[in-house]
């Protein structure tokens, strides 16, 4: 029978439990707090430290790059620049294609420069590709080229103030390539592709960093000493690009857009794609079409970054794909839909034609998940 001692006595050994529970939430509630006070300053330390490290690493890359010890500066003649610009991106020389734009449309693009283009009755453009033309007479890439493209200089403009852009073609008749480059655009490309530069300096890849034309987007040019095969240059992309995702799984990579050399094998009755060349006088203007650090800083002596960057070796490059391919870490590339270069003069200037949409879809679909 309960008494009303018993009564009290479970009351307050109630209470006391309710009181003991209650701090015990407050203590762990300040040991939080200080958790959270304690991380905020080690997130503040390790900012400051990888800020301190970026600094010390483009210094370093700045003095290996001075001017005092690169074979070429921008004090250097004309005649050297133009053949360190050629020695570096270098792709096919009996073709290259220009940058043409159509006021009244507002529709620009690439084509290959020939001089019976629009010719009436020898040029076939629009029917007849270029690649396929019986009447080609392409204009091949000279010093004087490279000049008018740095000058931004058109000799047939006759002083209407066009400016004379040219592209390259990677891929070179025998399938071999020069250089590669990856270009990222997008809104995330500056994070896209500051992590794929630390994959590079992480594998001792070099390349160097040149934003767009345009400034929304970068590109990412590893230089080679000697043609590598495109399939294997690619695959050293493919290989860094798998590389980057699997130590930063949460960034996605959407920005890259694809590797230029654009195939492996020459397509029929083309060229391959081209990608725009850097460096011309007009975006230069904007701090775009120029090269960067890794912090996105302007170099100063862009002529004196390019002709200290080492270029990788064919032995190289094939040891680096050997040993990643036989570990299976070469992920398949993005291949483009098309050669872009079949009818350059209707495509936009992104280079990005409109998709049309999938129709007449099946009901059911088959799908085998693998590793």
């Amino acid at each position: 029978m309960l008494t009303l001692g018993t009564i009290e006595t479970k009351g307050r050994d109630r209470m006391s439990g309710q009181e003991e529970a209650q701090a015990w939430v407050e203590e762990l509630e300040k040991r939080l707090a200080s958790l959270d006070r304690e991380r905020a300053h080690v997130a503040a330390q390790l900012d400051e430290a990888r800020k301190a490290a970026s600094a010390l690493a483009t210094e370093a890359e700045s003095k290996a790059a001075s001017p005092q010890d690169a074979p070429v500066t921008m004090a250097s003649p004309t005649v050297d620049k133009v053949a360190l610009f050629r020695c570096l991106f270098r792709g096919r020389e009996d073709v290259f294609p220009r940058r043409w734009d159509n006021p009244r449309s507002g529709k620009s693009g690439y084509s290959p420069v020939c001089h019976n283009e629009w010719l009436r009755g020898v040029c076939g453009k629009p029917k007849v590709k270029c690649g396929e033309c019986p009447n080609q007479a392409f204009t091949a890439v000279t010093d004087e080229v490279v000049r008018n493209h740095l000058q931004g200089r058109d000799p047939a403009a006759s002083g209407r103030g066009a400016g004379f852009i040219a592209g390259v073609y990677p891929l070179l008749p025998d399938e071999t390539c020069w250089f590669l480059a990856a270009d990222f655009d997008k809104k995330e490309w500056r994070r896209d592709v500051s992590a794929f530069l630390a994959t590079c300096r992480e594998k001792a890849v070099p390349a160097a960093l040149e934003r767009s034309r345009s400034g929304n987007g970068g590109h990412v040019w590893i230089f080679f000493s000697e043609p590598v095969p495109a399939a294997e240059a690619r695959r050293l992309g493919a290989w860094l690009i798998t590389e980057t995702m699997e130590r930063c799984p949460d960034i996605g990579f959407d920005s890259y857009d694809r590797f230029f050399p654009s195939q492996d094998t020459m397509p029929a009755g083309g060229f391959g794609n081209l990608i725009a060349l850097p460096l011309q006088r007009v975006p230069r203007g904007s701090d775009n079409s120029v090269f960067l650090d890794d912090a996105f800083r302007l170099y100063a002596d862009q002529w004196a970054v390019l002709s200290t960057l080492r270029r990788m070796s064919r032995s190289e490059v094939a040891a680096l794909v050997g040993e990643a391919a036989a570990a299976g870490r070469v992920l398949g590339v993005r291949l483009p839909v098309a050669d872009e270069d079949e009818e350059p003069w209707a495509a936009p200037p992104s280079r990005r034609r409109k998709e049309e949409p999938i129709r007449d879809l099946p009901e059911r679909v088959e799908v085998v998940v693998g590793n």
